[in-house]
């Protein structure tokens, strides 16, 4: 496995204009492996955490068990962290014009989604190609990378959105449908792009060229 994706948000409560992005980006720059980072400012709970890309499995397991857990410690906090093979998921996401994959950045996202289904299936098996249809006609999507949790088999998605509101109705009316048609509990995760711009630039981001 060589690219990998890694989420991960911090059980905290923290305006993203007050975190500590600047000195935390100096010292994301020297992880071993690291890719890019876009940042994430949760909505309604001022979360903060991360959508990072690694160019190894061995570099994002690595950051997984060592740095986010020592960053939470720090904090005080509690955090969730998960890690996905990328080297799966190219052909489906690049059907959504994953900025991860090569995508095409038009314009800079409102928001950001992420989703994650109590799903285990082989990559290879996932629906994807009946859904990337019905996926691009969503209103405001820009972007999705397809996520395949590593040792879990899960199936997700990190979506970008032209507008909060666009972002909003997804998780709220549309992905539920998804999930009940699989018949599975899910996870939605709603983020503000815009107050992330400047710290996520730093760090690389592909969506905010």
């Amino acid at each position: 496995m060589s690219k990998t994706f890694l989420y991960t948000e911090m059980q905290i409560s923290l305006p993203f204009a007050t975190a500590p992005w600047p000195a935390r980006n100096a010292v994301l720059r020297d992880q071993p492996g690291l890719v890019n980072k876009t940042w994430l400012a949760g909505i309604g709970t001022q979360s903060l955490g991360g959508f990072y890309e690694f160019d190894s499995l061995d570099a994002a397991r690595r950051f997984a068990i060592e740095e986010v857990p020592a960053t939470a410690r720090r904090l005080g906090v509690a955090q969730t962290t998960r890690l996905f093979d990328g080297s799966v998921v190219e052909e489906a996401s690049r059907a959504l014009n994953s900025l991860h994959f090569g995508g095409t950045l038009r314009q800079q996202p409102g928001a950001f989604v992420y989703t994650e289904a109590q799903i285990a299936a082989p990559f290879d098996q996932a629906p994807w190609r009946q859904m990337n249809p019905v996926l691009l006609a969503q209103p405001g999507l820009l972007h999705k990378t397809w996520l395949s949790g590593v040792l879990t088999g899960s199936v997700g998605g990190f979506y970008a959105f032209d507008s909060l509101a666009n972002a909003t109705r997804f998780v709220t009316d549309y992905f539920p449908t998804e999930a009940a048609a699989l018949g599975v509990a899910y996870t939605t995760r709603l983020f503000d792009a815009a107050v992330v711009a400047e710290a996520s630039r730093g760090l690389r981001s592909p969506f905010f060229g």
